[in-house]
């Protein structure tokens, strides 16, 4: 039995087993919406459990995003012509990536967030966790990714530019998660509340800047008084000071290709989008694109050299 056959059989046994393990708990499936589409409070497990534990080795571990979650495919071949191609607001894909001190955290467009970080249970390996924004994710765009206060903080907004969705501008627009459960929860960010949704304000970017400094973009799309407006702040804790679009756009460095020799090719129309490392692993997202639209995405991670 070859060493590839090996490694992929002794992880499908860890994470069945850990799965298996996890699953014997109680716990209470809900949705963050009701029937009629309003926000409700959801039970959720006294403390977060990992989706499952990986364990890295030569060999690339691959997997793709899906609605109920990731999910680990053999190689990566075997996403191409999986998922419809949809323009980038509404597809699910890895849309912000922090390496923090021996974690990776991410925000899934869509979905809510994940987290990497080395398991603390029984078994060795990286824990792998997902915190599911549910139904009310799934209606919007995630614009931004900080942390305020020590809290990983993602901004979801109402993106209609492609189509008109139907849903109202997002209430709460501002989320974040902690290992007490796998369930996100609202965050109130001072700055942001200058511009409340019942006057019809829309965040819809929020991010640090290459200077250390927040910025964040407002706009007003109905109403009497449309207006987009731009801000920076040293603090979120406080009203922002009003700059011109040319101040808020040069804040921004983006990188359209990230690449590593370590980094197994991928098949034509994919590419990466970002890369991080943890516990001498390299992790990399990737997606299908084809120009303003995404199709497949996920992620890889392996053993590497730096």
């Amino acid at each position: 039995m070859g060493v590839k056959l090996k490694n992929f059989i002794v992880f499908v046994f860890i994470v069945f087993v850990f799965i298996f393990s996890s699953c014997s708990k109680s716990v209470v499936e809900s949705s963050l919406l009701d029937d009629e589409g309003d926000l409700v409070l959801v039970d959720f497990y006294p403390g977060a459990r990992p989706l499952a534990v990986l364990q890295t080795g030569r060999y690339p571990l691959w997997f793709q995003l899906t609605d109920d979650g990731p999910v680990h495919i053999a190689v990566i071949e075997d996403a191409v012509y999986t998922s419809a191609l949809v323009p980038w607001p509404y597809a699910l894909h890895i849309q912000f990536l922090h390496e923090g001190q021996n974690e990776l955290v991410m925000t899934v467009n869509r979905g809510g967030f994940l987290k990497i970080a080395p398991n603390t249970g029984d078994v060795p390996g990286l824990a792998l966790y997902r915190f599911s924004g549910g139904d009310f994710w799934k209606q919007y765009t995630v614009g931004g990714f900080v942390y305020f206060e020590g809290n990983p903080a993602a901004l979801l907004y109402l993106d209609n530019r492609f189509m008109n969705t139907g849903a109202p501008l997002p209430n709460p627009r501002a989320w974040t998660f902690n290992m007490e459960s796998n369930v996100p929860f609202p965050l109130e960010i001072p700055a942001l509340e200058f511009f409340p949704t019942a006057d019809f304000w829309e965040v819809d970017t929020l991010r640090l800047g290459n200077d250390g400094l927040y910025y964040y973009r407002v706009a007003r799309r109905t109403g009497s008084s449309p207006a987009i407006r731009m801000f920076r702040t040293d603090g979120l804790t406080k009203a922002g000071e009003e700059i011109s679009s040319g101040v808020f756009y040069d804040s921004f460095t983006f990188d359209d290709i990230f690449t590593h020799s370590a980094l197994p090719p991928l098949p034509e129309g994919f590419v990466y989008t970002a890369t991080g490392e943890i516990e001498g692993n390299l992790f990399a997202a990737w997606e299908e694109q084809s120009d303003f639209n995404i199709g497949a995405a996920g992620f890889v991670i392996l053993q590497a050299d730096f």
